[in-house]
Order: C-alpha cells, then sequence, then structure tokens
C-alpha cells in the first residue's frame, strides 16, 4: 500500500469522527439528530479501538449509511459537516482491504 499523499486510516477516522462530533454542538432537525447521534458513536468506537480492515470497511458503511438516511439537518454548518463525513467514509468504503496491492 503506498500512503504517498493520503492521510493514514487512522487520521482519517479522526477526522470522521470530528465531523460526526461537531454536529452535536449543531441545533440539528430532531430526526436528523439521532442518525447523527448513531454515526458518531460508531465513528467514535472506530476512532478510538483498532480494528481489523475488514471491520472498519464494514463499520464505515453503516456510517455512510446513516448519514444517508438522516435527511435534512436545517442547519448549515452541521450540512457541511456531514457532507465531509461522508467524502471521507466514502473514501475509506472506496479502498480495498487489506488484500494484496494492485497499483499500477
Amino acid at each position: 500500500m503506498s500512503d504517498g499523499d493520503d492521510p493514514t486510516v487512522d487520521n482519517r477516522l479522526d477526522a470522521l469522527h470530528e465531523h460526526l462530533a461537531a454536529t452535536a454542538e449543531r441545533p440539528v432537525a430532531r430526526a436528523a439528530s439521532a442518525h447523527l447521534g448513531e454515526a458518531e458513536a460508531v465513528a467514535r468506537d472506530l476512532a478510538e479501538r483498532p480494528a481489523d480492515p475488514d471491520t472498519v470497511h464494514e463499520r464505515v458503511g453503516h456510517v455512510s449509511r446513516l448519514l444517508r438516511e438522516a435527511g435534512d439537518t436545517e442547519d448549515e454548518a452541521a450540512e457541511e459537516h456531514v457532507a465531509a463525513a461522508l467524502e471521507i467514509a466514502e473514501g475509506l468504503i472506496a479502498e480495498p482491504t487489506d488484500r494484496d496491492d494492485e497499483s499500477t
């Protein structure tokens, strides 16, 4: 694996959690709040506890689904954090798990 310019998985998991924790400080719509809270809890667990790549992939997928289901937060700053978190999550999901590196 080449980590050239890309932050490590741990750094991206930390960033994912930070974006979701920031939404807890915002006045978000009640309907979105439960989804964001669950997503933040899963992201916090991933940031704090080491996990194998398959588990990270599965749990980040869960975070992504929760964020997509959250709907409108009714807060612009929260929307920006959700969008950034989704971008990080999708990047992590798109990476192959710890199979052999097939770089060109």
